[in-house]
């Protein structure tokens, strides 16, 4: 199985798992991390691949750019998770709604002191 295949077949037994009813919660898993100072490159590529396999499923998506929330995170405006986590991890994602729960998938790469990781995330709390 290749990588793409292994990270989606990971993302479906995520979007199978309960989430609280009642509309909050959420599941975060890395899919893939790499050493501190691994160029994130390679991790792009492989988001962007996902990315044309789930928008195959689901409808092509573009990419979230993250900065608008960083901007109202600092101005103390209160975002709900797992968006206010997931804008200070990454710079971009990838968003679809699946019937009832919308997934998520970027590069957390922000933190050059930290692992880069490839993260999928399911919500029912709709992106702000």
């Amino acid at each position: 199985m290749d990588v793409v295949a292994r990270h989606l077949a990971a993302i479906d037994r995520l979007r199978a798992r309960d989430l609280p009813p009642g509309g909050a919660g959420h599941h975060t898993v890395e899919l893939e991390t790499g050493r501190p100072g691994t160029a994130s490159d390679d991790f792009h590529a492989l988001r962007e691949a996902m990315a044309q396999r789930l928008g195959a499923r689901w409808g092509e998506a573009p990419p979230w750019g993250q900065l608008t929330l960083r901007l109202r995170l600092s101005r103390g405006e209160r975002i709900p998770e797992p968006w206010a986590t997931l804008c200070l991890r990454t710079d971009e994602l990838d968003v679809w709604r699946t019937e009832e729960v919308w997934l998520a998938v970027g590069v957390a790469d922000r933190d050059e002191a930290d692992a880069i990781h490839l993260l999928a995330t399911v919500t029912r709390t709709p992106p702000p």
